[in-house]
């Protein structure tokens, strides 16, 4: 039966319980992590833990466990689950408290972690490309909600997924309110034009991922490729030769079609199968935990 790290110890899944009084439930109030394990190594745990204390950090969020607490309690939760080869969800919750929005009027925060495994797309997508569409919703300005903050608070990603889903695809590009490319639902997004790689920055409304990281300072590099890191406009990405996108569950794959437009030859490019290759080489033989 899987084990569940709640609070502090390792119980059931079926006993891992939340209250409905919790924040996290209620109001959404929390932060996460998504974090892979390969060959027993977990990829950039460092990286990931940095970023789960920022985003509880900037809803003042106080995790009732130290950083090398919670990186001790993701490897248990993995030999609990005897697993090498894993998806990890890290939660911090704000806790049960009052019926009201009053953040502070929960007195004990909530930690979870679950350890399984997970395929987000079909292989076939990652041979072939997979096919997306531009949503109508709108990604939410960094004034009203900060996306480097990786809150509990998906309900806009949520509702883009759902355009995707309606339209036979499983994934979204989303602009900004200025109209300028962003991110996905749950991914960055890349362009390739001319061998130059490009992708949004900060400032276009976007979650710092790990994985896109990786891409921009070390993986590309690497390739002999440097990122430009600059807004781009929806005509930019249609015109480009290769779009690819990353994250933690997604690694990177190729996108074939944009709201039924072909990218380049409407298959993986030549850059993107790459950087795909040399992913899979680094995180096979050695996955940094950095």
């Amino acid at each position: 039966m899987p084990k569940i790290w709640l609070n502090g110890k390792l119980v059931d899944h079926d006993q891992a319980k939340l209250s409905v009084f919790d924040h996290g439930l209620l109001y959404g109030d929390g932060c996460f992590e998504g974090i892979r394990a390969y060959g027993g190594r977990i990829f950039k745990l460092a990286s990931h833990l940095r970023r789960m204390y920022q985003s509880a950090e900037s809803i003042r969020l106080t995790p009732p466990c130290s950083c090398d607490e919670i990186a001790e309690a993701i490897r248990e939760t993995l030999t609990a689950n005897d697993l090498i080869d894993a998806y990890i969800r890290l939660v911090f919750t704000r806790g049960v408290g009052t019926l009201g929005l009053h953040p502070f009027r929960c007195p004990n925060p909530s930690v979870f972690i679950i350890a399984d495994t997970i395929e987000l797309y079909p292989p076939q997508l990652y041979e072939n490309g997979m096919e997306v569409i531009v949503a109508k919703r709108r990604r939410i300005p960094i004034e009203c909600l900060d996306p480097s903050t990786k809150s509990l608070n998906y309900l806009n990603n949520i509702l883009a997924k759902i355009e995707a889903i309606d339209a036979d695809v499983l994934e979204a590009i989303m602009l900004n309110t200025d109209g300028y490319v962003s991110e996905c639902t749950g991914d960055n997004i890349f362009t390739v034009t001319d061998g130059q790689i490009a992708t949004p920055p900060a400032e276009a409304g976007i979650l710092h991922g790990i994985t896109r990281q990786f891409v921009v300072q070390e993986l590309a590099p690497h390739l002999g490729y440097n990122v430009q890191q600059r807004m781009m406009t929806m005509d930019e990405v249609l015109a480009a030769d290769e779009v690819f996108l990353t994250g933690t569950a997604a690694e990177i794959i190729g996108v074939s079609r944009i709201d039924g437009h072909a990218i380049g030859s409407g298959t993986v490019g030549a850059v993107t199968r790459a950087l795909v290759a040399e992913f899979r080489k680094r995180v096979s033989h050695n996955a940094s935990e950095d």
